[in-house]
Order: C-alpha cells, then structure tokens, then sequence
C-alpha cells in the first residue's frame, strides 16, 4: 500500500498545483459572486482530470469531458486554467489503452469546436483577461469570423501538440520493448543451443566411457582368461621336463605384455587403432597356445572392411572367446566359424558346464535374453553398426552347448 501511494505522489502534486492557480483565477475573476463557484468547480475538475491522466486516463478524459459539458451546460465563462487540459490529451494518447486513443484523438476537434462556440456566445473570458485588453478582444470577435478558424486551428494545436508527443513516447516505449523482447529471445535461444551442445557432449563422453569400459573389460578379461588356463595347465606338465615349463612361462610373459600394451593403447587413445587383417586369427591362435583346443573354420570369401567394422568384429570375436576359455571344457573343443553371406557372421560353439549367460529359459534351443557385462557389451557395440547378436544353449548327449553368433555388416551403417 505504502509503494501505491508513493507511485500516485507526483500526480496528486500535480492536481494540487493546478487547483491552486483554478482557484486563485477563480477568487480574483472579475465576475458575479455567484459565478466563482462555478468557476472553483471548473478548477477543481481541470486539477482531478490532470492528477488522473497518468494512472487513470480514461477517467480523466472522462471527468475533463464532464466538466467541459456542465461548462457549456451552465454557461460558464472559460478559464486560463483549462490550458492544463493539454496534460490530459498527453496522458491519454501516452499511457491509456486503444481505445481510449482513439476517443482522444477524435476528442480535440471537438473540443476545439465546442470551445469556438462558447466563445462565439459567450465572450473570451479568462482567456480575454491573459490577453490584457477584453473589450477589444470581443470587439475583434464580433466584427471577424475568420477568427473563429483560427481559435479552432490554434484549439486543436494546443491539445494536439501533446496528444502527438504522448502518441510518439508511447510507440517508442513499444519498441523498446520490442527489442528487449528480441534480445531476451535470442538470448534464450542461444542459452538452448548451448545447452543442447553441452547435452551432446555430455552424452558423447559418456558414450566414449562406456566404450572405453567395454574396451578394457574385453583386452584384460581376455588377456586374463588366456594367462588363466596357461597356468593351469603348467600344473599338468611333467616336472622332469624343464622346458616345456619355460615355454609355459614364456607365453604367459608374453600374453601379459600384449594385454599391458593393448590396454596402454586404449587408455592413450579415444580411438582404439583397427585390428589387423590377420587379427582374428591372431585371436584364436592365441586360444590355442593357453591350452585349448579351437576348430577353426572361414567360409567365403573374405571381404575388406572399414576400420571401425574391424575393431568391432575384434572385440567380438575377443568376448566369446574369453567366455569360452571361462566356461568351457578343456577336454572339448572350441569351434569357431567365419561365414562371409553378404556380412561377416561369427560363431563360437563350446561344451560348458554351466551357461556362462545363464539364460533364464533352459533346454534346448533356448535363446539367452540376459547375461552380464560380457553379453551386453557384444550387444551394445553391434547394434551401434548396425549388426545383431544371437545366444543359444542347448542341451545335447555329449554336454549343454552354448553358441554365441554376432552378425557383423561389411560396410559402415550396416548397408
């Protein structure tokens, strides 16, 4: 309530001002002792219709229209302090809505009109007395008519003037407004866009986290599993044969070297270097040195692929090997297959003693739907290219066999 109050301060002060000098013209007019109460009344209206033009001005233009038709009602004489009317026209066409524009705009010649009229029957009045010498005025206005157009043109720039500056501030607010609209626009806008490229970052680190895990989960769990069962079969090994011992020893030095510098490699690069040609067999070659026996197979022709296709089909092949050499019989062995069909279909079958996914269903035939990271990694990365995995166990009369098959396209986005 304090902050209302204090908003209204300047126009109360100007609605006291202009009462002030209505009624001092008022008590000091020459006219009937009757008449300066109309006159006091015409004062105090003129002060409200000023003090509301700011905060109120269709009530303004409302009260200074109702004071004009008691004026012209009444036959009072008009009075130098109306002049303040010009405040009113300035209130109106700055801060009133459209409407009350328009009703502004359309107000000035007829007010011009209604003040020609008034002096045309009534005499100049306050307006005389400014001017110095009444009986010659009102001589002029009734030897002249031209006057009349002049008084009308000079009424209408009197109320014109300021309705005009009001009109010209308004629309300069509106397009100050405008622009600060347009610049808070494009501040959001742009606010979006680096929001919505931090997203994308965001998401790409965390994408190549994850394939940094899965990078790492496959050279080391790999690399572990193949050290793994070359120790353990070191167990086996006739102690009278020394050697034999240190060839063992040998092939787990040199697996560990190959997975510290694989891993090295991925941790000093966010872009794995693509497999080699000869990598897959590399892969299975070294299955066999830890123990294991693999049955190889590559059917077609075998086709080039992009780097990325590459390192996919790697870590792939890598994976179920991995689980192969975890889960499988030693005393089996390990059948992997390459068919070249238009994509590169990779399959790897082996006798386990528990499904290394554990599918959920049993028996055969059965496709696995769940697994670990291992599973879920070999899935995540075929289906960024476009390929597909496939799990399957199945219980046969020589043990439950597992198969993994991946399909691997041949050209980037699967084409």
């Amino acid at each position: 309530m304090t902050t209302d109050w204090r908003g209204w301060v300047p126009d109360i002060s100007a609605a006291v001002v202009v009462a002030f000098l209505g009624l001092y013209e008022a008590a000091t007019a020459w006219v009937l002792p009757g008449h300066q109460v109309q006159l006091a009344f015409v004062a105090v209206g003129t002060a409200a219709a000023v003090g509301l033009s700011r905060r109120l001005p269709a009530a303004a233009l409302g009260l200074a229209w109702a004071v004009c038709g008691l004026q012209l009602l009444a036959g009072i004489d008009l009075m130098l302090v109306q002049l303040f009317v010009a405040a009113v026209a300035f209130g109106t066409a700055r801060w009133g809505s459209a409407a009350t524009v328009w009703l502004s705009a359309l107000s000035i010649p007829v007010a011009a009109m209604i003040v020609t009229v008034i002096v045309n029957s009534r005499g100049l009045g306050g307006l005389a007395q400014l001017a110095g010498n009444r009986s010659l005025l009102d001589a002029v206005r009734e030897l002249s008519v031209t006057w009349q157009l002049a008084a009308a043109v000079m009424g209408m720039a009197t109320l014109g003037a300021p309705w005009l500056i009001g009109l010209a501030l308004r629309y300069g607010d509106r397009a100050r407004s405008s622009q600060a609209s347009q610049e808070a626009a494009e501040e959001d806008a742009a606010r979006a866009v680096r929001e919505t490229e931090q997203a994308r970052e965001i998401a790409r680190l965390r994408e190549e986290q994850a394939r940094l895990a899965n990078d790492v989960h496959d050279v080391v769990g790999h690399s572990l599993a193949v050290i793994l069962a070359q120790a353990e079969s070191a167990q086996y090994l006739d102690d009278t044969d020394p050697q034999a011992m240190k060839d063992t020893m040998a092939k787990i030095a040199t697996s560990a070297r190959t997975s510290l510098r694989d891993v090295r490699q991925v941790l000093a690069d966010t872009k794995q270097p693509p497999a080699q040609p000869a990598g897959l067999d590399t892969l299975i070659d070294g299955v066999r040195a830890s123990g294991h026996e693999v049955v190889s197979a590559e059917i077609g022709v075998p086709r080039p692929m992009p780097p990325e296709l590459e390192v996919v089909a790697f870590r792939v092949l890598q994976e179920m090997l991995t689980n192969a050499i975890k889960h499988g019989r030693r005393d089996s062995p390990v059948h992997v297959e390459r068919h070249w069909e238009g994509e590169l279909r990779i399959e790897v079958r082996n006798v386990v003693h528990v499904s290394p996914f554990a599918p959920s269903t049993g028996g055969s035939g059965g496709t696995g739907g769940s697994g670990g990271a291992g599973l879920d990694g070999m899935r995540r990365r075929l289906e960024s290219v476009g390929g597909r995995l496939d799990v399957r166990r199945r219980d046969e009369a020589d043990g439950t066999t597992f198969t993994a098959t991946a399909w691997v396209p041949v050209r980037a986005g699967g084409a």
